[in-house]
């Protein structure tokens, strides 16, 4: 969201050039626009479609966010300056090893023994990274201050003046493409956050609720010159593994950030970057998914795949940009179940043998016709997918005279499967041969019907049941030809 929302401001700044503070005020205005988009989503219930985020690639997400956190936290952890990336922490580990600052190493032992050692018991009671927050501070205040151990130093205070949102006419259509761009992007990383602590508390969050909560953040953000928020994983993770079960931790978190802001930076100020770094990585190894992880060996395949390629994407790419990829993967593969099971249900009959579904009379008539019927049974929905097994299926058969199409198990089809049955009734009447179509219910017959595959069929050749159908094609078989 920074990132975005850095672009946005330097493209509407570079704009003014003579009056860079008009530039920036149509730059808020955006962030108020992308906060109603927000409430909009809400209020059309867009947000319920996170639910179809499937777990591995959750699982991914979840795992890749806590390599980060350990990435961001090593330099600082060894006394070295934060870097802006993964990458770039990585990078800067050598670096870090080289130029290792003692005190904040021990300082961070001292924290990370306070976070893993502390009785259970104790920890429901206080969170342990709060102690250990309190614990290395004191430890750096009492015993290193003035030391090379960096710490968070000044705190900005105090609120900016609210402003009223300003437009621009001609730049009304990019202020709105802005602004559903921040909306898109805070809604998915909210919801994505949400559904990262359902996992973990294994409760279910209302998506709409939270695009509707966090639009009205972002609206009035805007007016106070603020940066757009979206719901932080990392913050998340760290307030629930230290208690946090109700809304009321987040609401005091607030609180807190706000008297912060309101004059009590100074008593933030000595927090060494060591203390924070060793409490993020103990949140960095929790949010790991260990227990997919350890799973792997039996999950399937292609969930493991998508898994880890969300998980490296994530770490070295963009967290977006791997949750669209994995969500792509995941359709592709869905797609491919729900064709395979669409073709599994078509059956072809001809000749009559032990499994077939027919009632005697039924069996009797494909018996006298000699292999020149042949029945052609669909059942459940007809997608795309399944619309090019579907014609490759029927091209096995060439020794027919009538082809009798049953839809009767269809629900529904769509275009692309209609398509399909176009060619292959069009094909069979080209060479000459007779078609039944069987069963179309409302749905299907009426897609049919647009797409001229009705009209293909000769009108008394379109029947509701397969025996009449199948009697209407001996007698076709019995007459002489012409």
């Amino acid at each position: 969201m920074t990132v975005v929302m850095a672009a946005i401001f330097m493209r509407y700044t570079g704009m003014f050039p003579e009056n860079p503070a008009h530039g920036a005020a149509l730059a808020f205005t955006v962030v108020i626009m992308g906060g109603l988009f927000q409430i909009l989503f809400g209020v059309l219930k867009i947000g319920k479609f996170i639910e179809l985020v499937p777990h591995p690639v959750v699982s991914g997400f979840m795992s890749g966010i806590g390599v980060i956190i350990i990435l961001l936290q090593l330099p600082p952890l060894l006394g070295f300056p934060a870097q802006p990336g993964p990458m770039a922490s990585a990078n800067a580990i050598p670096a870090a090893f080289n130029t290792l600052v003692s005190d904040a190493v021990i300082i961070g032992l001292v924290t990370l023994a306070v976070v893993y050692l502390m009785p259970g018991r104790l920890n429901r009671i206080i969170p342990s990274p709060l102690v250990a927050l309190f614990i290395g501070t004191l430890v750096y205040i009492v015993f290193m201050s003035g030391g090379d151990a960096s710490v968070l130093g000044e705190i900005p205070t105090g609120l900016p003046d609210p402003q009223m949102p300003t437009f621009e006419l001609s730049l009304l259509p990019m202020m709105i493409q802005s602004a559903l761009t921040l909306a898109a992007l805070g809604s998915i990383d909210s919801l994505l956050t949400s559904l990262v602590a359902d996992n973990i508390t294994r409760t279910y969050h209302k998506s709409d609720r939270e695009l509707i909560g966090q639009g009205i953040g972002n609206t009035v953000a805007g007016f106070f010159g603020g940066l757009p928020g979206a719901g932080a994983t990392m913050r998340t993770v760290v307030n629930v593994k230290a208690g946090g079960q109700t809304p009321i931790s987040g609401a005091l978190h607030a609180v807190v950030l706000l008297t912060i802001v309101l004059g009590a930076g100074a008593l933030a100020s000595s927090i060494p970057h060591a203390v924070l770094a060793r409490i993020l990585i103990k949140v960095g190894t929790d949010i790991i998914d260990w227990d997919y992880l350890k799973r792997m060996h039996t999950a399937p395949k292609a969930g493991v795949a998508m898994m880890l390629t969300v998980l490296a994407m994530t770490v070295f790419i963009d967290l977006i940009i791997a949750v669209a990829v994995g969500m792509t993967m995941a359709g592709m593969v869905f797609i491919k179940r729900m064709t395979d099971l669409q073709l599994e249900s078509i059956k072809t009959i001809r000749e009559i043998d032990e499994d077939s579904p027919l009632s005697s009379e039924e069996e009797e008539i494909f018996s006298q016709s000699d292999g020149r019927i042949l029945l052609f049974h669909l059942g459940g929905p007809m997608s795309f997918g399944a619309a090019k097994g579907m014609a490759r299926q029927l091209a096995q058969y060439d020794q027919y005279d009538v082809l009798v199409l049953e839809l009767t198990d269809v629900p529904q089809i769509d275009f692309t499967a209609t398509r399909a049955l176009y060619d292959m009734v069009h094909d069979a009447l080209e060479q000459n041969r007779e078609v039944f179509l069987v069963g179309a219910r409302e749905q299907v017959y009426g897609m049919m019907k647009k797409q001229g595959v009705v009209d293909a069929v000769a009108a008394e050749h379109l029947l509701d049941r397969r025996l009449d159908a199948l009697r209407a094609a001996k007698q076709l078989l019995a007459e002489p030809p012409e």
